[in-house]
């Protein structure tokens, strides 16, 4: 039996695997050969056409973003690619909410591939690809990989720049421009030991167009979605490297797809994945108002922390307008047994109930810091339950090199049997939230612990959701309002996990672009409304810019100290340190009162409106009981900046930050002329009655 295949591909493939392959492989590779399409599917934005090979060409509103190639390939054992099919049937039919499109091949009389593509009239540029390969062949048929939606987006004059929801160790942006010779594997599963999962997109882009795709499964997949510079454009794919055997009459299912063809940056992608995901069961939990009080940390003390120093700190955080005080590492005695730290509670539960009430007693909202699934070696929980452990195919542990500590199971009941029991444990003692930490929290690896039972070892990685959400649950049935933060330090959060969560951080941003593109990406994810902080401000560039925190509707966060810089601390102090002195606090009080009088975190996010990559300056938009408010950044900016969004009509605008008046506009788009350094912040008003919706 033979197949046809793409001999250079071929070569590629065999020193790798079909996502390193995608990445690395060079343009020629690609070139598929020339026919004329002879399907073509479309729901008016997004056309998908089709050759006598099902090779494919993808375009929007008319215009070719790929050129006609090799959408989808397995890759057998041998390394061969099988990447042509003879498309021998076409059939449609009317399903709920759309139209779906069925398509049959065949490849060397022993693969047969069959292709659904359904556009939902929701949901315009976005078609949902089902597929799967059976071996119509006599002998047991090796499959080593597959790959689906893999194109091209077309060279553009201004470059691409592109979203990847995999996480690494070296936190790295999540948004990043795109050129030829760079790319990303963009494995869901670990990346390290301590780092993995994420969400399931990618999306590349021009300025004109753009391209995403992910899976919709219900459960995350250990698949990955590589993007690449090359000479002629921009790859982007799914991909899959399990092995499997197919006998005679075996069918392989890939994970459900969606690729979409969109306008602007990653927002609208994301948030067309968001609503489609909601209408399968993965949804933000509705957010109590707690979620979007301001909050001030005491990590800035570190571990060392003295209950007197945080109670006279938390003071002054509820006087410049800080309602959430939030007690971090250090409190317990280790990761996993997680009892009371005789040092600063020496009674106790009776001393931590006594914390958590002086905190309510001076007027703010306790909330206590936890890493689950994280366990010391030598802690009593490990000696007395090491079922717990995950382990990998040789027995050994998962690190989580942070802590120095080990990975448990979150699939195997006990485990989860004890986590809601920290959770009632920590209510009990008063606390109205919890803070749950770590950069081991948003992918586990496959566990192979036989103590488990698992049905497959990537249960493990599957039902980390239902951890987070049997946590959440547990909360929320002991205080409604209960605020639940998931913290997954430096990870692309996992978005399956987020029916567990609501309230999340900016989570270790080295920078404020990266505070900003989370913000952005968030609002998306979660919707336009999402409790998104901006984590501590002394984290952000120069170590004050609350404008990346106000501008894109963010939380205000802080782990000053006071009186004093602190004298021991885990992570070292900045220059000018974090003690609040005078002109900070000044500083401090005017943007939380900003924020306070606002709200912009409430607000309508409208990520449409300026793309992060390609607009100068980058522009941020939300709409709020009836105005619209913009934000700038740019490190030094003389020249127009556009409004756009605006209702028809005229509307006054101001300085947001200064007050300063700065004349009127008409809309729905209106420029400004205007000269800042790091950000300008500005609020509209209509002045004709006319107000947004």
């Amino acid at each position: 039996m033979s197949y046809p295949h793409l001999s250079r591909r071929s070569a590629l493939a065999k020193l790798s695997g079909a996502a390193a392959a995608l990445v690395a492989a060079p343009a020629v590779a690609r070139v598929a050969i020339k026919q004329a399409p002879v399907v073509s599917l479309s729901d008016g934005v997004l056309t998908i056409e089709f050759d006598s090979g099902m090779h494919s060409r993808i375009s929007k509103a008319g215009k070719a973003l790929t050129a006609m190639e090799p959408g989808e390939a397995i890759r057998l054992g041998d390394q061969r690619i099988v990447d042509r099919f003879l498309l021998v049937e076409q059939t449609q039919e009317t399903v709920p909410g759309g139209q779906a499109h069925h398509l049959r091949g065949t490849a060397g009389g022993g693969i047969e591939k069959r292709v659904s593509v359904t556009f939902l009239k929701a949901y315009p540029g976005l078609a949902l690809l089902d597929i799967r390969y059976r071996n119509t062949g006599t002998a047991p048929l090796a499959v080593d990989g597959w790959q689906t939606a893999t194109h091209d987006l077309l060279a553009h004059p201004d470059g691409a720049w592109s979203f990847s929801g995999a996480s690494y160790p070296d936190r790295r942006d999540w948004v990043q421009p795109i050129r030829p010779g760079t790319g990303q594997r963009n494995f869901m599963g670990m990346n390290a030991s301590d780092y993995g999962g994420g969400t399931p997109v990618a999306v590349v882009w021009r300025r004109d167009a753009g391209i995403a795709v992910g899976h919709v499964d219900v459960v995350p997949r250990l698949v990955s979605l590589p993007v690449a510079g090359q000479p002629t454009g921009t790859r982007i794919a799914i991909a899959g490297d399990e092995a499997t055997v197919l006998p005679p009459g075996g069918t392989l299912t890939l994970p459900p797809v969606f690729l979409m063809v969109h306008d602007g940056d990653h927002f609208r992608a994301l948030d067309a994945y968001r609503r489609l995901m909601a209408t399968r069961g993965i949804a933000a939990p509705a957010i109590p108002e707690p979620s979007y009080a301001p909050v001030w940390c005491a990590w800035g003390y570190g571990r060392d922390f003295k209950i007197a120093e945080v109670l006279t700190a938390m003071g002054k955080a509820k006087e410049i307008g800080l309602e959430w005080a939030v007690l971090d590492d250090g409190w317990q005695t280790s990761e996993g047994d997680w009892k009371l730290n005789p040092a600063k509670f020496p009674h106790g539960e009776a001393d931590m109930k006594a914390f958590a009430s002086a905190i309510k007693a001076g007027g703010m909202r306790p909330r206590l810091w936890l890493a689950p699934l994280a366990a010391d070696p030598g802690t009593d929980l490990l000696r007395d339950h090491a079922d717990m452990l995950l382990l990998d195919k040789d027995g050994a542990a998962q690190n989580v090199s942070f802590w120095d500590a080990f990975t448990l199971c979150p699939a195997y009941p006990p485990v989860v049997d004890y986590f809601r029991g920290q959770i009632r444990r920590i209510l009990g003692w008063g606390f109205e939230g919890l803070k749950l930490d770590g950069q081991h929290l948003n992918g586990v690896a496959p566990c192979y612990n036989p103590a488990h039972n698992h049905k497959r070892p990537e249960e493990s990685y599957e039902k980390l959701q239902d951890f987070w959400k049997a946590l959440y649950d547990e909360a929320i049935s002991i205080n409604p309002n209960a605020v639940m933060e998931i913290c997954p330090c430096g990870d692309s959060f996992a978005f399956h996990n987020i029916p567990g969560m609501n309230h999340t951080p900016a989570s270790d941003p080295t920078s404020s672009w990266q505070i900003r593109l989370k913000g952005k990406t968030f609002k998306a994810m979660m919707g336009p409304s999402a409790p998104f902080a901006g984590d501590h401000v002394e984290l952000s560039d120069r170590h004050n810019d609350f404008a990346s925190h106000y501008g894109i509707g963010a939380i205000p966060s802080t782990k000053f100290t006071w009186p004093h810089d602190p004298v021991n601390t885990t992570d070292p102090l900045p220059p000018g340190g974090i003690v609040l002195n005078p002109a900070k606090e000044a500083l401090w009080r005017k943007w939380i009162a900003l924020y306070r009088v606002n709200m912009l975190s409430k607000g309508e996010y409208l990520g449409g409106l300026y793309d992060i990559g390609f607009d100068k300056p980058e522009g941020h938009a939300i709409r709020k009981d009836g105005r619209m408010h913009y934000a700038f950044y740019a490190d030094r900016w003389a020249g127009a900046v556009t409004l756009r969004g605006l209702p028809p009509g005229r509307h006054r605008v101001k300085d947001s930050f200064t007050g300063q008046p700065l004349g009127t506009v008409s809309g729905p788009e209106a420029t400004l002329p205007a000269t800042f350094e790091h950000f300008l912040v500005l609020d509209t008003t209509p002045l004709d009655g006319k107000t947004t919706a």
